[in-house]
């Protein structure tokens, strides 16, 4: 496995933007997305922790190497 890279939150909501996730409302520095069943919240911070980042691409229906080809 490789490891994950450091994203802030916009570079995230960017990706997730582009497969079909949609922002839903955005309460202070939390962006609230979802894409059909699939919820989730994006805090917009500078770098996300890797365990954050984990959550929300569980919360996403997306893997690891999901995430990696999206950044290529």
């Amino acid at each position: 496995m490789s490891k994950l890279p450091i994203l802030s939150g916009r570079e995230l909501l960017k990706m997730l933007q582009s497969q079909g996730f949609r922002m839903v409302r955005q309460k202070g520095s939390h962006v609230s997305i979802e894409k059909g069943q699939f919820k989730s919240v994006i805090p917009m911070h500078e770098s996300l922790a890797c365990g954050t980042l984990l959550g929300i691409l569980k919360q996403c229906g997306l893997s690891r190497e999901d995430l990696l080809r999206l950044i290529k």
